[in-house]
């Protein structure tokens, strides 16, 4: 199944420190940064996290060739095609014990978002498509449009953006939403007269804790959220309508799709939401490095564990204080090794990797080299086990840039995953 995720993406930055004091002019408080979290968000967002569910997904969207576009470009942790965008929207929370006291808005289209024909054509090959509408444009572009009544669609709708397409699968409008463009704020009236508005074949109405409406054309379904505490809702959202658009491309019906998508919404902020996510720095590797130690990392596919495997994570995880594994994602594994691979979803490899005594962190990717993601963890240790040089390993570059080091451990004859997949044969 080949998900598409199309729509605006931002570049969202958490700045997190903590507070001591006020400004001496004004009772406000004064923050002493921590650390610095970037992350993609919009579209973009919605794509990593249908990617990490295990679903082969491409995001479509639109850039600007700028330092903050640059940067969103090195977060995207999946195939992506993108347009170009005049600038692209940053949005930076300054946070403290978790709360945040204020939002820095900058950046946005100051012209149409390019919408190439190779970009249409990748939206037309989808089985499933994810209309990811963040208000910034990409949505409005009215041969995108065209082609978005050909494909099945989930549409996640924003207020300052246009309506969706006739016919689409499902509408996934928060009560805010839903209440600007029915001009109702009960939730069941509100799914009831959308449904009639956009031709949807059904529209759910969510609702935070409160769960979920769901109307196809009948009796309206509610559906009831898990208790969750949480107190950064920033991304249930894309969550959820990431987890319905899976669920209907996978062929369930539209309340257990809802049922499902309000469940790992749930799970999502129960893990601790958008921060739970940074896959791409473990607070592992914020730890370590607090306390002056030595981070490594090592990468590969590990479909099929096996004691080549263990030996040299074992020895990996000797040369420093911390192991990190870059995990290549299913559709990597894919590309790189072709149909039937891997033989474990990535969530299996990932739940193996952990248990192992020598492993402390796992992080998904979803490119063919794990270049992009080794910018983000900043490694001191790059590991790679094999017969060949450290010199002639292509992450040995990228690895010195900030003054790392790229060490082969010992090549174990005999032990591979091809070798022992032939064997079945």
């Amino acid at each position: 199944m080949k998900l598409v995720v199309v729509g605006d993406s931002l570049l969202d930055v958490d700045v997190e420190g903590t507070v001591s004091r006020l400004c001496p002019d004004a009772p406000a408080p004064v923050l002493d940064v921590v650390a610095e979290h970037p992350r993609p968000g919009g579209a973009a967002l919605a794509a990593t996290m249908a990617a990490r569910d295990g679903v082969d997904v491409t995001l479509v969207s639109a850039v600007s060739a700028d330092e903050a576009g640059e940067r969103l470009r090195s977060l995207v942790e999946v195939p992506a095609m993108f347009g170009r965008a005049g600038s692209v929207p940053v949005k930076t929370r300054l946070r403290c014990d978790g709360t945040s006291l204020a939002r820095i808005d900058r950046g946005g289209p100051a012209e149409p978002p390019e919408v190439t024909d190779d970009m249409l054509d990748l939206v037309l090959s989808a089985d499933f498509v994810l209309a990811s509408d963040y208000g910034r444009g990409m949505l409005r572009d009215e041969r995108l449009r065209s082609v978005l009544t050909r494909v099945p669609v989930v549409w996640d709708p924003h207020p300052r953006g246009p309506q969706p397409v006739p016919g689409v699968r499902l509408a996934t409008p928060n009560l805010s939403e839903a209440t600007k463009f029915s001009g109702t704020g009960d939730p069941d009236e509100a799914a009831r007269a959308l449904l009639d508005l956009w031709q949807a074949k059904a529209v759910v109405v969510t609702l935070g804790s409160g769960g979920a409406v769901l109307h196809c054309g009948g009796t309206p379904v509610a559906v009831p959220a898990p208790p969750v505490v949480s107190a950064d809702p920033c991304g249930a959202g894309d969550r959820f309508a990431a987890a319905a658009a899976i669920g209907l491309a996978r062929g369930a019906p539209f309340d257990e799709a809802v049922a499902a998508a309000v469940a790992a919404a749930g799970e999502f902020l129960a893990h601790g939401g958008i921060s739970g996510m940074r896959a791409t720095l473990p607070s592992t590797v914020e730890e370590v490095r607090r306390r002056g130690g030595t981070v490594v990392a090592t990468g590969g596919c590990f479909d099929v564990l096996h004691p080549g495997h263990v030996r040299m994570l074992a020895a990996a995880r000797a040369l420093g204080d911390c192991l990190v594994v870059c995990l290549n994602s299913d559709q990597s594994v894919r590309r790189l090794k072709g149909e039937g691979r891997p033989v474990n979803r990535q969530d299996e490899r990932v739940e193996v990797l952990r248990a192992l005594e020598s492993v402390d962190d796992v992080v998904v990717f979803g490119e063919d080299t794990p270049a992009a993601v080794l910018g983000r963890l900043r490694p001191d240790v790059w590991v790679k086990g094999g017969d060949y040089t450290a010199e002639l390993l292509p992450e040995a570059e990228v690895v010195r840039r900030w003054g790392g080091r790229t060490v082969v451990v010992p090549y174990h004859p005999g032990h591979s995953t091809t070798e022992i997949l032939s064997r079945r044969t």
